[in-house]
Order: structure tokens, then sequence, then C-alpha cells
């Protein structure tokens, strides 16, 4: 079992936790990065990304993760493969403990560990993530320009992605289990007033249909709740719209946290309530999650996490 020091510990390796490592390696930081058992966060995910800035052309989530890495890694970043099991935040330096019992000690902490897209749970879903399933209507709904799709939800989410849809989609079916949806009024209300968009209560999805060479999604098997009843909806593709889990279980008795999870931060930066203790990405955005404004973010916990070591003497 071994220690690793560092002034600046950050946790996660997706675009929030990259950019907060490639800041703090040019401010001779050494900083250290710990990433579980996603490596890139949920950009290696994603396949096709076009709203990356700087590539004209399609770049794929992994390319662009591992050019992430590359970068902080030649700066002077120390990449760590492990899970961290166990936070102490009570003091200074602040320590974390993998599962297979190394320790991890920072000056400082940087929290980057990312959301998880809630899934349906089918084994056809999770064959066509990717190529026609996608949780992220801004990252993929370009993608469908001229095509039928359908959303799954009823939340606030739900309902914005599949009005995001419409800019692209010929035809947006929103598919919910219950018959009325929980989305704010005026958001139903414009909804429901879009031509495009059909909604089909009391139905969940059963399975996802699709050719396999190559992997294509052509339609939907949709089940009636009430009923049981089983009918066929063609399209091209299905947008999961049930929500994101923050993956903050970690510090649930640490730091402050909003009714869903995720970590509160003050208002126009990345700092927690601890004192060293910063939190950046989609831990703490649940808005709009995207890998740019992750990125924005890292950079700011690292150059809050550099401002804050100078004040400590360091």
């Amino acid at each position: 079992m071994s220690e690793h020091r560092s002034k600046v510990l950050i946790l996660g390796s997706g675009p929030a936790g990259l950019t907060a490592a490639i800041y703090a390696a040019r401010a001779n930081l050494a900083p250290i990065v710990v990433h579980g058992m996603q490596p890139g966060g949920q950009m290696t995910i994603t396949t096709d990304v076009e709203n990356y800035p700087g590539f004209a052309n399609v770049i794929q989530g992994p390319w662009l993760m591992e050019q992430m890495q590359k970068q902080a890694e030649h700066v002077g970043t120390r990449m760590m493969a492990d899970t961290i099991v166990k936070v102490d935040l009570s003091k200074r330096p602040f320590v974390c403990t993998g599962d297979g019992g190394d320790t991890y000690v920072g000056e400082t902490l940087i929290i980057t560990t990312g959301a998880s897209a809630r899934w349906l749970g089918l084994p056809s879903e999770q064959k066509f993530r990717g190529f026609g399933v996608s949780a992220c209507a801004t990252c993929d709904g370009f993608f469908f320009r001229g095509k039928e799709v359908a959303v799954v939800g009823g939340g606030n989410t739900a309902v914005e992605e599949a009005l995001y849809l419409t800019n692209h989609a010929t035809k947006v079916t929103l598919i919910h289990r219950r018959d009325s949806l929980k989305a704010e009024k005026i958001g139903q209300k414009r909804l429901f007033e879009n031509p495009k968009v059909k909604v089909i209560w009391d139905s969940a999805v059963d399975e996802v249909v699709g050719t396999s060479d190559p992997n294509s999604v052509t339609g939907l098997k949709v089940k009636n709740v009430k009923t049981g009843a089983l009918s066929d909806l063609k399209v091209d593709g299905l947008f999961v719209a049930i929500g994101h889990t923050p993956n903050t279980e970690l510090f649930r008795d640490a730091l402050d946290m909003d009714e869903n999870g995720y970590l509160l931060t003050k208002a126009g930066t990345t700092r927690t309530k601890i004192p060293g203790v910063f939190a950046a990405g989609d831990v703490q955005d649940h808005i709009y999650r995207q890998a740019v404004t992750a990125a924005g973010t890292g950079c700011m916990a690292a150059l809050e996490a550099d401002r804050f070591l100078a004040g400590q003497g360091h």
C-alpha cells in the first residue's frame, strides 16, 4: 500500500478533471489525477463530437479525451488508475483512499467525478447506445436532421430534449409511463403546441429494434403499462431523458448537495463549503452538461486552487 501526495489532487478524468490538471500542472503544482472505472468520463461513450470548439471536422469523444490526457501528462500531471472508496475532508491535507488501500493526499482537492445518465436498462438499449440511442439531444440531435425520433421521460429534461429535437427531426414522439407530465407548465404548453410533437401516454419502451450491420435503430416496441399491449413505432433514434445521477455518494456526509445530489458551489466559483475543496463539471452542473462547460469549470477550479495555495503560503 502506497501513499501519493500532491498539492492538487483531482478525482475524475473527464473534460473538467483533465482541464484542471492541465492548468494546475502549468502552475507547477504537479497534480495527481485519480481516474476510476471510466477514464475520460461520459465522453468515452460519445462517438461523434461536432460541438467542441477548435475542430472543423467531426471528432471522436474517446480520441478527444485521449488528447486531453496526453496534454495533461505532457505538462506534468500524474495519472493514477484507482477507485476511491473513502474520503476524509475533516482536515487538511485531505485524504482519499483507493479500493486497494493506497492513499492519495492533497493540499487541495478538485472533485470532477461527473454524472451518469440514467438508462432504461434494456439489453437492446445497450446494443444501440451510440448508434441511435443517446442520452443527450444537444450532443447528438444534429445527426437526426430530417429523421423521426422518440424521447422517453416526463420531466423538464424530457420536454427540453423533445423541443430541442424539433429543430432537427421531422417528428418527435414523447413516450411517458404516466398520463401527465412532471415538467413545468410553460414547457408543457410549448411541447403540446408544437406540431412536430406527439405524446404516447401510459407507455414504456419494451425493446429497441434495429439492424446489426451497421448498427442502427429502425424502431421501438412500445408497451402500454395499463393494458400490456405492444405496438410498433418507427423511429431512427431514441433519446433517453429520465435524468442523470451525479457521482457524489462519497461526499454525502462531507459536502452540501442539492436535492438531486449535485454538489453545491458558491455562485460564480467552484468553491464548496470546505476551504480548499472545489467541484467542477457535471458533478455540480445539472443545467448545461457539455464538455466545453465542464472544461471551463475545470479551468476555474485549478485557478482557484492555485490562489488558495498561494494564500496558504505554498
